[in-house]
């Protein structure tokens, strides 16, 4: 949704001002217009038209009118939920993004609660750790609400591999074990801190981090997004075990490597 965040005289955006304003036209453009059908309807539509064919007409006149030339300044954002809660419709044939709501009147109590205090199983394979996930995929009621969390129970030596959120900051407190806890940033720059119970962290969005247990017993992170589906991208497993396989010749080129190393890497994600 756009908002009018400086120099909204009168408070609301009135469009018929818009319109007698060239700056502020061309400003806001036919992309923005339009995007503000959905918000505020036909009144919008009818003069997004009169915007596009005037900014043509203007043609190079337009290029000297920016947002440095009106006291507009916008910003996008998801909406704001416009009710209490919408509980996700996870069976919905509609396909949106996010997920639709259920009726408030089929929603009940323990809609609104889920258990994370079982341990998970950690010995499933040689990173020896395991992910709970309260995302809108387990927990649908977080749906709309931007926010989810994560158990991660790690045995001796456990690692959470390296991985980013492509749609979230993540923030972890510690609760049991020492771990060690690692992300690189765009600049190449590696920052890392052993951390003990009752010491959190915080990822940025989109970058690669890990979690690793250095202590001798089990290690437990709660970590919480700021989105109801985070997503994850596992480094080793993106590059080396995605179906159809990435080519040999991107990988051996990427890592410097020749195609034994790659293939020997490669079968150990299955692919």
């Amino acid at each position: 949704m756009w908002e009018r965040r400086i120099g909204d005289v009168g408070g609301e955006m009135g469009f018929a001002g818009v319109r007698g304003d060239l700056g502020s036209a061309f400003a806001c453009g036919v992309e923005l217009c339009f995007s503000l059908v959905g918000a505020w309807g036909g009144a919008v539509s009818s003069h997004c038209g009169w915007i596009d064919g005037a900014r043509r007409t203007m043609g190079g006149a337009q290029s000297q009118l920016s947002l440095e030339s009106t006291s507009d300044v916008y910003e996008e954002s998801d909406p704001d939920s416009l009710q209490d809660f919408c509980v996700a419709d996870l069976n919905a044939s509609i396909s949106i993004n996010g997920f639709p709501c259920i009726p408030a009147s089929k929603v009940s109590a323990s809609d609104f609660f889920y258990d994370l205090s079982k341990e998970g199983i950690t010995n499933t394979s040689n990173l020896n750790f395991s992910v709970t996930p309260a995302n809108v995929l387990s927990f649908p009621a977080v749906n709309t609400l931007g926010i989810a969390m994560n158990r991660v129970d790690f045995g001796p030596g456990g690692l959470n591999p390296p991985h980013s959120h492509p749609r979230a900051t993540e923030m972890g407190l510690v609760l049991d074990g020492s771990i060690l806890v690692g992300f690189v940033t765009t600049s190449n720059v590696y920052y890392s801190k052993v951390l003990t119970p009752g010491e959190v962290f915080v990822i940025p969005r989109g970058l690669v981090h890990f979690q690793k247990n250095v202590g001798n017993g089990k290690g437990i992170v709660f970590t919480s997004f700021n989105s109801q589906m985070p997503g994850v991208v596992i480094s080793s497993t993106t590059l080396f075990g995605s179906q159809p396989p990435m080519p040999n010749e991107v990988l051996t080129q990427a890592f410097q490597v020749d195609d034994a190393v790659v293939n020997s890497i490669k079968s150990k994600f299955g692919s």
